[in-house]
């Protein structure tokens, strides 16, 4: 398995100024990539410039800048190269497609956060041995940095990464070879219906609430964001403290939302994967579901347009994205491979509409959290419904359970 470990880093005060320095040159570097392809193809007959040519160039660069650019790795300097590279490559994928391209831009010191080390031992050292009372990572241009280490660290370092979170740093290992730790069989085998009211409901009825986190801090970040506008940035100048410190408020907080919602996501998938062995799920896409809704011209008033309900649904919307299915999902998949449970998806439509007795699909059968089939008028909560139908398609209970 190939898992990711994230752990604080406790630098010192000339490391952090180190640390900073490290990403202003990395960002130097993206922007003056960026600016040779765009040149290249605007003024040399619409020429492109490849990964391969501008790797090729980085001896010369360290040589010409020894003070900034000489004194980081090597590796990490082409893996901020092959950064700009895949996103040309996302560019000229989307072109293809038919879709909004999306030209790379250029970016500024405050929007290029990470650092990435492709191998271990290569600019960089991951140093954890279970008799060191403290555990540190060498970074080449900074020296043997201090980190927290929580938990353990499994399997083998294939790269590192150093991200800047506000004022707080972080190292990110991504491992692979990492060994499965299969837990005991409990013979429990469910099917879970994701909700708004409910963040979701098994197949036995349990409902699981939705804390709201970005519901619960709205006001808190509405005030923060208020106080943002009253300090403008003007034009493209030097921020002034108080917009730089209104800045990364507004920042903190929504950092402390995305921190609640994995916290809930991950103790809420533990739980469901200690249960039970089998745990089916909605297939469910969610960008789709988020999507905003087209508007409707008025044919007998041109400029004009029909009501679309496209405020109802921003709400919706906004409900959705604050529950954060996608990312319970996704770590619901990770915890289950790492557990030997089976993780089942199944389609989505009409789970809540079906009567999981008769198989009687209708609208009609539906009204808010009450479920009453129109056929053999069976009587049960909307969201059982949708989780037991979710456990039906999946084939882990028959049909005359429900």
């Amino acid at each position: 398995m190939i898992r990711a470990y994230k752990f604080l880093l406790r630098p010192t005060v000339r490391q952090i100024q180190a640390l900073g320095e490290m990403l202003a040159d990395h960002c130097s570097l993206y922007n003056g990539a960026l600016q040779e392809r765009r040149d290249a193809y605007r003024h040399a007959s619409k020429t492109s410039v490849k990964y391969g040519q501008q790797s090729a160039q980085l001896t010369e660069i360290r040589t010409f800048d020894p003070e900034r650019q000489g004194r980081w790795s090597f590796s990490s300097q082409q893996a901020t190269l092959r950064r700009l590279d895949t996103a040309f490559q996302a560019f000229f994928r989307r072109v293809k497609a038919g879709k909004k391209p999306g030209y790379p831009r250029f970016r500024g010191v405050n929007w290029f956060e990470t650092v990435v080390f492709p191998k271990d031992g290569d600019g960089c050292r991951w140093n954890s041995t279970p008799h060191e009372a403290v555990t540190r990572v060498r970074l080449q241009g900074i020296g043997h940095v201090r980190l927290h280490q929580h938990r353990p660290v499994k399997g083998r370092v294939k790269t590192v990464s150093i991200k800047r979170e506000g004022r707080r740093w972080y190292v990110i290992l991504a491992c692979d070879n990492i060994p499965a730790e299969p837990l005991h069989a409990t013979g429990a085998v469910t099917g879970i219906d994701m909700g708004i009211t409910h963040f979701l409901t098994t197949s036995e009825g349990t409902h699981v609430e939705n804390p709201r986190h970005g519901k619960r801090n709205a006001d808190t970040l509405a005030e923060a964001q208020r106080a943002l506008k009253a300090f403008p940035r003007r034009g493209r100048g030097p921020c002034t403290t108080k917009h730089r410190r209104a800045v990364e408020k507004v920042a903190k907080l929504h950092r402390k939302v995305r921190r609640q919602r994995l916290d809930h996501a991950h103790k809420t998938a533990l739980c469901l994967v200690r249960d039970y062995d089998h745990i089916a799920h909605e297939r469910l896409s969610i960008a789709n579901m988020v999507r905003t809704l087209k508007p409707k011209p008025d044919p007998e008033t041109p400029g004009a347009y029909l009501p679309n309900g496209a405020a109802s649904k921003a709400g919706l919307n906004r409900s959705i994205l604050d529950a954060g299915w996608g990312v319970f999902l996704g770590i619901l998949a990770q915890k289950a491979e790492s557990a030997a449970r089976v993780l089942i998806p199944v389609d989505p439509r009409n789970t809540s509409r079906t009567c999981p007795k008769c198989g009687h699909v209708d609208a009609q059968n539906r009204d808010g959290e009450r479920f009453q089939c129109t056929s053999c008028q069976h009587i049960d909560h909307a969201d059982r419904v949708g989780a037991w139908n979710v456990a039906l398609r999946a084939g882990l209970v028959p049909p005359d359970v429900a």
